[in-house]
C-alpha cells in the first residue's frame, strides 16, 4: 500500500488485474451496455488513482471502486432517463441498501471464479457439465449426442462437481457460498 500511495503504476495495474473483471460484471446489468460498464469502471480506476494517498488497506481500495462503480452506473442510468423494468428493479434493488450490494458484489465475484474454473474442467468433463447446466439438456440426449453411455455421462458430471467444489474451495469461497452453489448445481 505505501508503493501504491508513493504513486508506483505497477500496483495499480495489480489493482487493475485483480478487480477489472468483477467490476465489469458488476456494472454491465445496471447499465445494459457492456462497452458503457467498462468507461465507467475504467473511470473508477482513474478516480483511484487520484485519490490514492486516502487509501490504508486493499480492502479500502476494493470497498472505493464497488461504490464508485455503483454511483457511477447510478449517475449513468439517470442521465439516461429512458430506464426498461429491468434496470429500474435493479436501480431500486441498489437504492435499497448495503446489505443488497453486498450479495452482488459476491454473486459477481462467485460467477467469475466459477466460470474460471468451469474452464480448467478436463475437456469431457467441461463438456457435459455445461450441456447440463448451461445449455439444460437431459443426461440420456448428452448420452447420444457424445456416442457414451447414460453411466459415463453421470460419471463426468460428478468428477466435474467434485473438481468445481475442490477448486472453489482452495479459492477461498466460503461454505455457506458453496453449500449454495451445491444446491443449486446437484440437482437430478
Amino acid at each position: 500500500m505505501e508503493s501504491f500511495r508513493g504513486g508506483d503504476e505497477t500496483t495499480l495495474a495489480f489493482f487493475f488485474d485483480l478487480h477489472y473483471k468483477s467490476l465489469c460484471y458488476f456494472a454491465v446489468p445496471l447499465c445494459q451496455d457492456t462497452q458503457q460498464a467498462e468507461d465507467i469502471v475504467a473511470d473508477c480506476f482513474f478516480k483511484l488513482w487520484q485519490n490514492r494517498t486516502e487509501f490504508q488497506t486493499a480492502q479500502n481500495v476494493k470497498a472505493f471502486l464497488y461504490i464508485s462503480c455503483r454511483n457511477a452506473s447510478l449517475n449513468h442510468l439517470r442521465s439516461l432517463k429512458r430506464r426498461n423494468a429491468a434496470q429500474e428493479l435493479y436501480f431500486s434493488q441498489l437504492e435499497s441498501g448495503e446489505e443488497t450490494i453486498l450479495y452482488q458484489i459476491i454473486e459477481t465475484e462467485v460467477l467469475h471464479i466459477l466460470s474460471r474454473e468451469i474452464e480448467e474442467l478436463p475437456t469431457k468433463c467441461r463438456e457435459v457439465f455445461k450441456m447440463i447446466y448451461i445449455e439444460n439438456k437431459k443426461t440420456d440426449e448428452i448420452a447420444d449426442l457424445l456416442g457414451i453411455s447414460v453411466k459415463t455421462v453421470r460419471g463426468h458430471k460428478a468428477r466435474a462437481i467434485e473438481l468445481l467444489k475442490s477448486q472453489l474451495l482452495k479459492q477461498g469461497v466460503s461454505a455457506v457460498t458453496l453449500l449454495a452453489f451445491l444446491f443449486l448445481i446437484d440437482r437430478p
